[in-house]
């Protein structure tokens, strides 16, 4: 349809306008590849750990620049993190506040993992270094990446999702269509994730797509996340032998993603940043705060039956959130909570409303999805949502491992490694920050990401 020219104008115009502030000095270098991998659990502990077979991601480390570990966003689990990864924001302004959240009129959990209900649009409230890139003209893409359903800034996807019409409706439909003609076997992938083991095929499936991309459609940003390594140490915990075998994998996939990008027409001037999301603690007790919200009567049923909830918790592994329903004495049961869930065992503190932003989170008043308080646990001890039994704090059925817990201890820092072009190889990184990342990508595709929290690590980086 042709458009009047003023009309045309002002049209532009208003998409301008809308638009966040992201240009750079310096033009977009649509002849850069930046490949962000998240290995999802890959604790930071594991670069130095003499048991850990890591030959691939260690060499790229000492071809480039490590972290002496990097603090993660609270609570550390995987939806909220990986969008910090890519904003530059902690998720009480990036909006991905946990992997779940308990909606305060019906007062039933919205799960937010893996991406069931809500587009990327409707939940990620600020700029992603990929918005960044794609409205910079760059080729994006964003494979099995968290809290990007939909997102209409990649070039080329396939979500977070499983579900035999997960990829089919929300994946790339011309890319999808190719991979099976070239005989990738992508309508496995709804089998391999209800499977036990099935993070093995994910895994080796999705650095093949990252392949096919890199040769076909050379992008210039690629998002990729590995999942297995969190699989594993879930079940058995980290520095388990299984825990080591995962790693190990994970190092695999690592080095078919290098050689893949030697297809790629930007293979001379291809960065890989390697990340994780948090760390790992190994777990043997659960406690299960709304066994403590039933004996102060603040919710009534019998067994996991719940009939009435003055107040509720939603468990996010090592952290929790806790919601007053009770609007008439909100304020009254949360100081009444703060002092009684402190001294539950294995609760290592209570952050109240006037302790968030601190941690980088909303309030209730921000957001309406945020809790009331947080709890965070101590190593050993892990949140559940059990309503059920007389003792809050109980021995698990078998020992494993979860994440969750405050980010700056040293065993949930998680990974940073950013090797090739444009980094000035054996700099002293320290400890960073995971809202360091996105910035750092951005200047390394020659933009600016002014909505970030966090810092282009410039120490890293040779871009002269």
């Amino acid at each position: 349809m042709n458009r009047p020219p003023l009309l045309a104008l002002l049209s532009a115009l208003f998409c301008f306008l809308i638009l966040p502030v992201s240009g750079s000095a310096e033009e977009p270098h649509d002849d850069h590849c930046v490949v962000l991998v998240s290995i999802d659990g890959l604790a930071g502990f594991y670069l130095d750990d003499p048991k850990a077979e890591l030959p691939t991601i260690r060499k790229l480390a000492a071809d480039g620049v490590r972290a002496d570990g990097m603090v993660c966003s609270f609570p550390t689990v995987t939806w909220p993190n990986h969008t910090t990864l890519v904003t530059g924001t902690e998720p009480g302004r990036h909006g991905v506040i946990g992997n779940n959240y308990l909606d305060r009129r019906s007062g039933e959990k919205i799960p937010l993992i893996p991406d069931p209900l809500f587009d990327k649009e409707q939940i990620v409230r600020t700029p992603t270094v990929y918005d960044v890139a794609h409205r910079a003209g760059l080729v994006t893409a964003g494979i099995i990446w968290p809290a990007s359903r939909n997102a209409r800034t990649l070039d080329w996807t396939v979500p977070d999702m499983g579900g035999e019409e997960a990829w089919p409706k929300y994946g790339t439909p011309y890319w999808m269509e190719e991979l099976r003609r070239d005989g990738l076997p992508v309508d496995k992938h709804a089998t391999w994730v209800r499977e036990p083991a099935g993070g093995v095929q994910r895994d080796w499936l999705y650095t093949r797509l990252a392949g096919h991309l890199f040769e076909k459609h050379p992008p210039n940003l690629l998002m990729i996340h590995l999942v297995e390594v969190d699989h594993v140490e879930h079940k058995f915990g980290p520095r388990t032998p299984e825990a080591y075998w995962s790693v190990s994998h994970a190092d695999d996939r690592v080095r078919d993603l290098v050689e893949f990008s030697k297809r790629s027409p930007f293979a001379q001037k291809t960065t890989f940043v390697i990340a994780s999301d948090h760390g790992f603690f190994p777990i043997e007790q659960d406690i299960r705060p709304n066994v403590k919200l039933r004996q102060l009567g603040l919710v009534t049923g019998e067994g996991n039956k719940v009939t009435q909830k003055q107040a509720w918790c939603v468990a996010q592994g090592g952290a929790c959130m806790v919601y007053v329903l009770d609007d008439e004495r909100r304020d009254e049961i949360a100081a009444r909570l703060k002092t009684e869930l402190a001294d539950v065992e294995g609760v290592q503190t209570v952050l109240a409303v006037d302790q968030f932003a601190d941690h980088g989170l909303a309030t209730p008043d921000e957001d309406e999805r945020a809790p009331d308080l947080w709890l965070a646990a101590k190593a050993g001890y892990s949140f559940s949502e059990s309503a059920s039994g007389d003792a809050v704090v109980v021995p698990r059925s078998s020992k494993g491992g979860t994440h969750g817990y405050l980010p700056d201890q040293s065993d949930m820092l998680g990974t940073l490694i950013i090797s090739g072009y444009g980094v000035r190889p054996g700099q002293k990184l320290g400890k960073v920050r995971s809202v360091d990342v996105a910035p750092t990508i951005a200047r390394l595709l020659g933009l600016e990401m002014p909505t970030a929290e966090g810092r282009p690590l410039e120490a890293a980086l040779d871009l002269e």
